[in-house]
């Protein structure tokens, strides 16, 4: 197991930017580091508990999802070694498996998210109002029920401490403009069928996820950030969904449950988490992993 990274120090590298769980540094004018810890952020906190292994986990997903969907869509992948950017071998050491050598990009103030099922905060909107989002979905959809077609609902992004806001598809228009929105609601509903529908291959049901995309120097869709981890995504266990009840995932949603059972206000700061949370969250992490990458399955 790796040693547990809450916070990277590189000197040689200027860090650019402390996001809740990735440290991106600036290399050139064309390249950045970014470097994924085991912080874990709920509720948009961090909390003070890394998780161990966590942010080698999410990389190693990342960068498969990366290779599989790289047919659909470009990604912010290089092929640069990190023995090229880090020549102090003690630094190299520090970010081993958890560092990757990214395309500098113009990032897009929306976030893609894509819904396959009903849970979450869309569980809680349709039985308000009928709809996820505002979208209008069909009467008489159970908890967990897998959705008719996955829908496109992006929100804005937030800082760290604030929340995120959904808004309607027209928004995200305003926001990017009409046709860049039309190519990220596309690419996102594409990356997503064809990976849930990999993903259920191997036992795990992609719920829901979430990507990032940005512009190139010559404006072309890219996507950059996380791709469907345990931090951006709810993953379910196959052989125990059963709609009408939310299934135990393979996520930071046990993390979640815990923290709502606790009684904590959804503020700064977060609380301690139990030793046994803390394992059990890396464990379902790696469990996560080896299932969608291990060949042979």
């Amino acid at each position: 197991m790796p040693e547990t990274l809450f916070q990277s120090d590189i000197k040689s590298l200027r860090l650019r930017h402390r996001g809740k769980v990735r440290d991106i540094y600036d290399i050139d004018d064309q390249h950045m580091l970014i470097v994924t810890t085991d912080r874990l952020s709920a509720f948009d906190v961090v909390l003070p508990d890394p998780i161990p292994g966590k942010g080698v986990v999410l990389t190693a997903m990342s960068n498969f999802w990366f290779s599989r969907t790289r047919q659909l869509i470009a990604n912010q992948l290089t092929d640069v070694p990190l023995e090229q950017v880090l020549k102090d071998p003690a630094e190299r050491q520090q970010v081993e498996g958890r560092a990757i050598v990214v395309r500098k990009l113009k990032a897009l103030p929306v976030e893609a998210i894509v819904r396959g099922y009903l849970v979450g905060s869309g569980w809680k909107e349709y039985k308000q109002s009928g709809t996820v989002c505002g979208i209008k979905l069909p009467a008489g959809l159970k908890e967990a029920d897998k959705l008719p077609e996955p829908i496109f609902t992006p929100s804005t992004k937030a800082a760290v401490g604030q929340h995120d806001e959904n808004i309607s598809f027209e928004k995200a228009a305003e926001i990017l403009g009409q046709d860049i929105a039309g190519k990220v609601k596309d690419a996102t509903l594409a990356i997503y069928k064809e990976c849930a529908q990999y993903a259920l291959t191997r036992g795990i049901i992609i719920a829901d996820t979430k990507f990032e995309f940005g512009l190139d120097e010559k404006g072309a869709l890219t996507l950059i950030d996380e791709v469907l981890t345990p931090d951006s995504s709810r993953f379910w266990p196959a052989d125990q969904y059963q709609p009408g009840a939310n299934p135990p995932s393979f996520d930071k949603q046990y993390v979640r449950d815990w923290l709502e059972a606790s009684g904590w206000n959804k503020k700064a700061p977060a609380p301690k988490l139990p030793a046994e949370v803390i394992a059990r969250t890396a464990e379902k992490y790696r469990e996560a992993l080896t299932r969608l990458t291990s060949a042979g399955r």
